[in-house]
């Protein structure tokens, strides 16, 4: 058995009627409702203004090798996120514009990397969503090993094959296919509860109450006077 140098061919991904259920809704918003602690690390950003929701195809590369990366690529599926624990690497890029185009016509719905990518410009142009930690011209090695479709961690979170990647220009969170309805159904109430607050800033209603209240609950004080 090949230990650390694997490839699994089977994945459960979430149900796609149930994925589709989370566009539209910010990931602020779906992330507020899962404890706060479920978002990839931030120094993974997006590298192009584009939102990206899909199923998890879970790639482990050794730092700075992109031979996995290259395996996922050729059995992914459409509505795939590729998501690759890279060890934070900034030594190599791990991708670039040949992976991102073959991607795209796969129909793969983005790239998530705890690592870097090149050939940034070419994403504009592809209108292809990628995030990633960082931007190096040096290309990477191909020789393993690594895994595909295993657990992995990536921006400090586990991610498994299958799980739901949502990402807009805030970040990526990843859910889990057994939290997802109970979590459509909190998010939405979420953006319903914010849509309020806006409509009480337009018509100047809007209640802050909360604030004091909240600061003197927790021993708190306000003092009428200057600082000395």
């Amino acid at each position: 058995m090949a230990i650390g140098f694997r490839v699994y061919t089977k994945v459960r991904r979430a149900n796609r009627e149930l994925v589709e259920a989370f566009r539209g809704i910010p990931v602020a918003n779906v992330a507020d409702n899962m404890g706060r602690i479920t978002c990839i690390d931030t120094g993974i950003r997006p590298f192009i203004n584009l939102p990206m929701l899909g199923t998890a195809l879970t790639v482990k590369v050794a730092p700075n090798d992109n031979l996995m990366l290259h395996k996922a690529l050729d059995m992914a599926e459409p509505g795939d996120v590729i998501v690759v624990d890279g060890e934070g690497s900034m030594a190599h890029s791990i991708c670039g514009d040949i992976m991102y185009n073959i991607a795209k016509k796969k129909g793969v719905a983005g790239f998530v990397l705890d690592g870097c990518i090149r050939d940034v410009d070419a994403l504009v142009t592809l209108e292809f969503p990628v995030y990633a930690r960082g931007v190096q011209p040096k290309g990477p090695y191909k020789n393993g090993p690594g895994e595909v479709n295993a657990p992995i961690s990536c921006g400090g979170i586990v991610v498994h094959p299958g799980d739901i990647v949502y990402g807009d220009s805030d970040g990526v969170v990843i859910i889990r296919e057994s939290d997802a309805p109970k979590l459509i159904e909190l998010a939405r109430k979420h953006v319903a509860s914010e849509e309020a607050i806006f409509e009480g800033i337009r018509t100047g209603t809007l209640n802050r109450d909360w604030v004091d209240k909240t600061l003197l609950a927790n021993g708190g004080e306000v003092i009428d006077d200057y600082c000395n």
